[in-house]
């Protein structure tokens, strides 16, 4: 299954900002917390927790957002389902890194051991 050129557009003019705070209740609310959500954000894009707020406080796109990021290399470890579309066949790097964010977040707010969250050997 492939994304649309329309659903990349969309999820690349989406404001990280405003997705952000989503990710932040999804963990709480299932005993998680923000600071193993920016440990798992760190771990993905490279982001210090003041990165991370400076990006939240300019507005940036998702698009500017992973521009910005140094994208770990462990990072093509995430594979399986989230959003209905299996990560490893989504062809559009934009879409591939943010359904990568989307599904550590998920495994989060599941209760996935973090060593199995950020792919320690």
């Amino acid at each position: 299954m492939n994304t649309t050129p329309e659903h990349d557009e969309r999820i690349a003019k989406m404001i990280f900002a405003s997705v952000y705070p989503h990710y932040v209740k999804k963990v709480e609310s299932k005993g998680r917390t923000k600071k193993e959500l920016h440990q798992v954000i760190e771990w993905l894009t490279g982001f210090d927790e003041k990165k991370l707020q400076q990006l939240i406080d300019e507005k940036v796109t998702f698009e500017t957002f992973f521009k910005k990021a140094k994208l770990n290399p462990n990072a093509r470890l995430i594979t399986g389902m989230i959003c209905g579309y299996r990560i490893e066949e989504i062809e559009t790097p934009l879409t591939k890194q943010t359904r990568y964010l989307d599904k550590l977040v998920d495994e989060l707010a599941k209760g996935k051991k973090m060593e199995r969250i950020l792919r320690v050997a």
